[in-house]
């Protein structure tokens, strides 16, 4: 696969993955390596990512627990507390080897550290693959509030490599492909009509998909990179698929959702807001939500939950003067952004989803 060029860094595929990695090392100076995993990716990808690079490479590891709670300032404390024991200065980077977790996490802790050093990411989730490969987003989680501390920081380099898809759990491929539907509604619908008749994860397609979704990302990330106006589209199903997420994190009495679960419960509701408002095929928004019904199964929400769902909506990152902005459409293909639901037709939606 060729390598696809992003604002000021490559995202490379496979084979050429390692032989352009192992190049940019040899071609620059680094005091020190460090390379950040969970408990998963050390045991499952880290051996395997050793063993296809030099063995001359010496690398410091930093374990963190895994998990979407330990995304926040206590854990980036702990990193950079361990990068300063064993010696990081300036000169030193930082190898992200992990899902969104720990690439996002990473690339906050290194570009912070003494005002910034270099990172490389190295996605192993197929959410992360999709989703935090281009952009340039960094950042952590404020308590349950998602990603509300952070900065726009490239990396060097990302490395896609999919043999990692395979170390990945089926609960966490499912929360993955949620992001790669979103962009077969937002740019490309030939993506859901792939994915549509899916019973289960097709390890194949999806993996096919992982480039044709980081090439439909790159461009509109090129095309705005600080999310002024075509970039707000890859919000589609997170403005109240975020509020979810958080209030599922929050309730200590419910099962927490993966990012993907929820993003999917998000993009039912807003389809159907679309279909309310702009004329949306409800044919395409009850076609969708069968599939996340039957897929990822029912999320059992009570009315006494529509409240705080809606309260956690007030903190999305799109909000502009106190007003919750949506992602919708009229089409597909064609989104309308910075649109205000009001609290009647927001209710409606969520009980849509529950009927």
């Amino acid at each position: 696969m060729e390598s696809i060029l992003s604002t000021n860094y490559y995202v490379h595929f496979q084979e050429n993955a390692y032989t352009s990695f192992e190049k940019y090392l040899n071609e620059n100076f680094h005091s020190k390596l460090f390379v950040l995993v969970d408990n998963n990716t050390k045991q499952h990808c880290l051996p395997y990512f050793l063993n296809k690079i030099n063995s001359t490479i010496s690398f410091e590891t930093i374990e963190i627990p895994v998990g979407e709670k330990y995304k926040n300032l206590d854990t980036c404390t702990t990193i950079w507390n361990t990068m300063t024991e064993m010696g990081a200065d300036r000169k030193s980077i930082l190898i992200n080897l992990g899902g969104g977790v720990i690439t996002d996490m990473g690339g906050f802790v290194a570009s912070t550290f003494k005002r910034g050093i270099k990172f490389i990411n190295i996605p192993t989730t197929l959410l992360s693959m999709v989703d935090a490969s281009v952009g340039g987003k960094t950042g952590i989680d404020l308590g349950v509030l998602k990603n509300q501390i952070g900065l726009f920081s490239n990396p060097e380099m990302v490395l896609i490599d999919p043999y990692f898809l395979a170390t990945v759990s089926e609960k966490e491929m499912k929360s993955g492909l949620a992001e790669i539907i979103k962009y077969g509604f937002t740019f490309d619908a030939k993506i859901w009509d792939k994915i549509k008749p899916m019973k289960s994860i097709d390890l194949d397609l999806t993996a096919n998909l992982v480039y044709h979704s980081i090439e439909i990302k790159n461009n509109v990330v090129l095309k705005d990179p600080k999310e002024e106006n075509l970039r707000k589209t890859l919000n589609f199903g997170h403005t109240i698929g975020h509020a979810i997420e958080s209030f599922f994190l929050e309730d200590k009495d419910k099962k927490t959702l993966t990012h993907g679960e929820a993003i999917a419960i998000g993009m039912v509701i807003e389809l159907y807001y679309s279909s309310k408002l702009f004329d949306f095929p409800m044919l395409l928004t009850e076609e969708l939500k069968t599939f996340v019904l039957n897929f990822y199964g029912k999320v059992e929400m009570k009315n006494s939950d529509f409240s705080p769902i809606i309260e956690l909506m007030k903190f999305d990152k799109k909000n502009v003067n106190g007003k919750v902005n949506f992602v919708l459409l009229d089409q597909m293909e064609n989104c309308k952004i910075d649109i205000q639901v009001n609290n009647n037709l927001i209710l409606e939606g969520l009980n849509y989803y529950q009927l």
